[in-house]
């Protein structure tokens, strides 16, 4: 008698959620090790539970270190990604000031009351509280990049400079060959002397 197909949908009673997703976890860990063994690759498996539990799982490298051949192999969509909610939030403060301009710009500007314009201020501080803060942040990071930059350089810098020591030596020992070659010569041949007057 085969098993029936289950239906894929949230399951309602919480007991028997937990003990499905605590079945279900060992065995898609368990099968990510399988996958690691048998194909000879490195897989991460990360899970995170409806109650903010992590649950963490690697085999052939450490977690760290896939992680961080994620981080660089997908480095451009991340900042793509990155770029997006720049965007979306950088939206939502031109948005918020758009409001408050609005608001400034109605016909009774006379008649505002004194709880209107202390809420406009707040919104305004808290629109440059916003752009001061996300400003700092993108200058920390064009800072790390830059120190980046600057070490990889370095580290160029510092290879290029020992292969150019060690050619410098290259040429030293074959220049001090081709003298001792052209001495040798020198003694193979005596040099020509004048023959004697008879």
């Amino acid at each position: 008698m085969g098993r029936r197909k289950m239906e894929i949908k949230r399951i309602e009673n919480k007991s028997s959620r937990q003990v499905t997703f605590c079945k279900r976890r060992n065995g898609l860990m368990e099968k990510a090790r399988q996958l690691s063994v048998l194909c000879g690759s490195s897989v991460a498996v990360l899970i995170v539970s409806s109650t903010g539990k992590v649950y963490s799982s690697s085999s052939g490298d450490s977690m760290a270190k896939i992680l961080k051949h994620y981080e660089v192999r997908h480095a451009d969509e991340l900042k793509t990604l990155d770029l997006k909610e720049k965007t979306q939030n950088y939206l939502s403060l031109k948005e918020s000031l758009e409001t408050v301009q609005c608001k400034l710009e109605e016909q009774n500007v006379d008649n505002i009351s004194v709880e209107s314009l202390t809420s406009l201020e707040e919104q305004f501080k808290t629109a440059l509280s916003l752009t001061r803060a996300r400003k700092k942040e993108l200058m920390m990071e064009l800072v790390k990049t830059l120190q980046e930059k600057e070490k990889l350089l370095r580290d160029e810098n510092t290879v290029l400079a020992s292969q150019l020591a060690k050619m410098g030596k290259e040429n030293e020992l074959l220049e001090t060959e081709e003298e001792r070659a052209m001495l040798l010569e020198n003694n193979n041949n005596p040099p020509e002397t004048l023959p004697l007057l008879k």
